[in-house]
């Protein structure tokens, strides 16, 4: 079961802001927000997969070490799904912990900015992740294809904790509530397709949200495949 952590993800985040036009007010607080990350070590970056073999295929229901998932999406058009990647990142509790005291400090402006410098903090944890993914699927000849997380159409919320089960996320340090949410809360998983000869997939978990038009991370992950 591969676990990494304790790597320099500010660095992954690379000319991102250089790509975006950003005001002058917006420039200062996310250099304010990144000096806080940077001086403050509020980022403590990890994440944790495995690659699961299928036991089998039912229907449109894949099942995985006693686990079941309805992920119709991952079934590819051609080529063969013999297994399923479940991964699990962070970048741990501090971050958040600050936004909410900046919130009480009332530097709501900030609390925002350092906000939304996680969630790129966390998208940059996340590609590292299936970078690695792709990487061990390959040394295995195999393909990989597609990305589903829990509460996107094609796979349903209560899937969280069978994702979490199996990328074996308490290693890390993330779990879930009562309530479904995982805490820390700047964390993610993934459940992606591994196989032979699986084809490029024609969509993305993107697709059906109401707010792709206006979201960056499309964006980013499009320049970074330019």
């Amino acid at each position: 079961m591969p676990r990494h952590g304790g790597f320099d993800v500010l660095a992954a985040l690379g000319d991102a802001p250089a790509r975006r036009a950003l005001a002058p007010a917006a420039a200062r607080l996310r250099r304010e927000a990144l000096a806080l990350v940077a001086g403050e070590r509020l980022v403590h970056a990890a994440y944790s997969y495995r690659i699961v073999p299928l036991e089998g295929i039912a229907g449109e229901v894949l099942c995985a070490d006693g686990e079941t998932f309805a992920a119709p999406r991952l079934l590819p058009e051609s080529g063969e799904l013999t297994a399923l990647a479940c991964g699990v990142c962070s970048i741990g509790p501090a971050l958040e912990a600050r936004v909410g005291a900046l919130f009480a400090e009332r530097r709501a402006a900030l609390a925002v900015a350092l906000d939304s410098l996680g969630n790129e903090l966390l998208f940059a944890v996340s590609r590292r992740a299936q970078d690695r993914i792709l990487a061990d699927a390959r040394q295995r000849d195999l393909d990989m294809a597609g990305e589903l997380r829990a509460g996107d159409p094609g796979l349903a919320l209560d899937s969280q904790a069978s994702v979490l089960r199996l990328a074996q996320a308490a290693t890390i340090g993330i779990r879930l509530n009562h309530g479904g949410m995982m805490h820390p809360v700047k964390s993610t998983s993934m459940l992606l397709g591994v196989g032979r000869e699986l084809p490029a997939v024609r969509w993305s978990r993107c697709d059906d949200c109401a707010s792709q038009s206006r979201c960056a991370v499309p964006r980013e992950a499009r320049a970074q495949n330019a």
